[in-house]
């Protein structure tokens, strides 16, 4: 009898032994597992600014950069304005210290282009982001993504920190040089990290 005990016994110890080795490989596959997804997500990169008036505008608002698998997103929500198009672009410097916004300097162009519509075969700043619509209560929303910018890598002819956001009173023309003809610097935020 105490031999079928001891056989029992040591049945029960080996399956609980096998148990938990199951289970440690089950739970050190989980934590690999958790390891392995949290390697796949990609770092989000979010930058908020306020847009601050110039040349004696009302114009306000706040621009998000959002930078994530290699692309920028660009959002601006802008109000004060008059209604009808207006022309938004980088400029080279994040220094919106002067009343009409001209510290900022000219157009964002590391590439040495001509000035001219984003996309343009021709050629094109990087700070040419183009015109957008402000509705007739002088609220707008402009959006923009590409892969031709970054938030504080180091290729300089990608690079936005250090830059400027500019509204601009007029529409960009796309065609007179340097700049478009777009009128006065209405509203400005220097890109800072």
């Amino acid at each position: 009898m105490k031999k079928i005990q001891l056989v029992g016994l040591s049945l029960v110890l080996a399956l609980s032994y096998q148990c938990k080795e199951a289970k440690k490989e089950t739970k050190e596959e989980a934590v690999k597992e958790i390891e392995e997804t949290i390697e796949v997500v990609e770092e989000v990169e979010v930058i908020t600014f306020k847009m601050e008036s110039k040349s004696g505008s009302n114009v306000e608002g706040e621009v998000t950069f959002t930078e994530k698998d290699g692309m920028i997103s660009m959002s601006a929500l802008l109000s004060g304005l008059t209604e009808g198009e207006h022309a938004i672009h980088i400029h080279e410097k994040a220094d919106c210290s002067s009343d009409d916004g001209k510290s900022t300097g000219g157009h964002w162009n590391p590439t040495h282009e001509p000035h001219g519509k984003w996309g343009n075969p021709e050629g094109y700043h990087k700070g040419d982001i183009g015109n957008f619509t402000a509705d007739a209560d002088g609220n707008a929303e402009v959006i923009h993504s590409t892969d031709e910018w970054c938030i504080g890598c180091e290729d300089e002819a990608k690079n936005i920190v250090g830059k400027a956001v500019i509204v601009h009173q007029g529409v960009d023309d796309f065609t007179s040089q340097p700049s478009g003809a777009a009128g006065a610097r209405v509203s400005c935020t220097g890109i800072i990290q």
